[in-house]
C-alpha cells in the first residue's frame, strides 16, 4: 500500500517545482524529500519522476497518482471534520493566513469574538502576501485566508476554493504636508508618493489611478507596511492611496479624500470546501463575517 507522507511528498513537488522548495514547505531536508520520493517509487513500481536538466519534473503515472492524492486528502480532511463536529466540542487549531490591514482589524476582533464564544479553539495567524496565501491554503498550508481583490483585479481562482466577502472597503486618497489643501489625485501630480512595491494589485491600482488622472507618479517609497505609509503621509513626506480600514485604524479620517466613482476593495475570506465542515473552521470564519458587518452578508 502506498504510504501517504510520501504521496503528499509528491504532490508537494507538483505543487513547488522543486525538490528545494517541496522540503522547505514540508520543513524537511531535500535529502529527505529525495529519499521519500524514491520509496514511493519502489512502492509504485514505476517512475514517477524524471530528470530535466537540473531538477526532476513528474512523468505522466506522478502526475496521475498526485492527482488522486488531492483526492485522498480531500477524504481525510471530511472524516476529520466530522470526528471533530460528532464530539459536540468546538476545539482544535485553525491556521490562518492575512494581509496587514485586515489583520489590524478584522482578525483582531474576530479573535476577541471567539476569546468568549469558543475559547477552545486555537487561531495560528501569518501575515502574508495575499495571493501567496491564497495558493499556501489550496495547497494545505493553511486552512483559511483573508485576502483581497482591487477594482480591476482579481485574485487568482483555484479548484474546490470557495470565497465569502467580508467588506466592500473604500479606496481613499491620503494627503498631508503642502498637499494637505488637495481636493482631487490630480492636484497631487507633483507630490512624492508611497506605494506597495511591484507585482501587487494595490500598487497596480495606484499606480493606474495616477496615469488615468493624467500624469506618473512620482513614486519615492516602496513598502508592503501600511502603518508605514500612514506615517509618511502625517508627518507630509508623501501622499497615498489606502484602503478605509487602514484609515479607520490610524485614524486619519481628516486627511483622506474619496477618489473619482467610490472605487471599493473587497476583502473576502477563502477556504477550501472540504474544510467547511469542520466546526473550529467555520466558527472563525463565521467571526470574520461578524466582525466584517453587513459587508459579508
Amino acid at each position: 500500500m502506498l504510504e501517504l507522507t510520501r504521496l503528499v511528498a509528491l504532490r508537494e513537488l507538483a505543487l513547488r517545482g522543486t525538490i528545494a522548495a517541496a522540503a522547505d514547505a514540508l520543513g524537511y531536508t531535500p535529502s529527505a524529500v529525495s529519499q521519500q520520493l524514491a520509496a514511493l517509487e519502489r512502492e509504485a513500481g514505476v517512475p514517477l519522476t524524471i530528470r530535466a536538466g537540473r531538477g526532476v519534473v513528474l512523468t505522466p503515472a506522478g502526475e496521475r497518482l498526485v492527482s488522486r492524492t488531492h483526492e485522498l486528502l480531500d477524504t481525510m480532511e471530511v472524516a476529520e471534520a466530522e470526528l471533530r463536529a460528532g464530539s459536540g466540542l468546538l476545539t482544535g487549531t485553525v491556521r490562518l493566513a492575512v494581509f496587514q490591514s485586515a489583520a489590524l482589524t478584522l482578525v483582531t476582533g474576530a479573535l476577541l469574538r471567539l476569546r468568549e464564544t469558543h475559547p477552545g479553539i486555537r487561531v495560528m495567524v501569518t501575515q502574508t502576501e495575499p495571493e501567496e496565501a491564497f495558493a499556501d491554503t489550496w495547497a494545505r498550508e493553511y486552512d483559511l485566508v483573508v485576502a483581497e481583490e482591487y477594482p480591476g483585479h482579481s485574485a487568482p481562482h483555484y479548484p474546490g476554493v470557495v470565497r465569502r466577502p467580508l467588506v466592500r472597503d473604500e479606496l481613499l486618497l491620503a494627503v498631508g504636508g503642502e498637499w494637505a489643501g488637495a481636493s482631487s489625485v490630480a492636484e497631487v501630480a507633483d507630490a512624492p508618493w508611497v506605494m506597495e512595491p511591484h507585482g501587487t494589485a494595490t500598487r497596480h491600482f495606484a499606480e493606474q489611478t495616477c496615469r488615468l488622472a493624467g500624469f506618473e507618479p512620482d513614486v519615492r517609497f516602496a513598502s508592503s507596511d501600511l502603518q508605514a505609509h500612514v506615517q509618511l503621509v502625517q508627518r507630509g513626506l508623501a501622499v497615498a492611496i489606502l484602503p478605509g480600514l487602514m484609515v479607520e485604524y490610524a485614524g486619519i479620517g481628516a486627511r483622506v479624500l474619496p477618489l473619482d466613482g467610490g472605487p471599493r476593495r473587497t476583502v473576502f475570506a477563502a477556504l477550501r470546501a472540504t474544510s467547511r465542515l469542520d466546526p473550529a473552521v467555520e466558527a472563525v470564519r463565521g467571526a470574520l463575517e461578524a466582525e466584517g458587518g453587513p459587508a459579508a452578508a
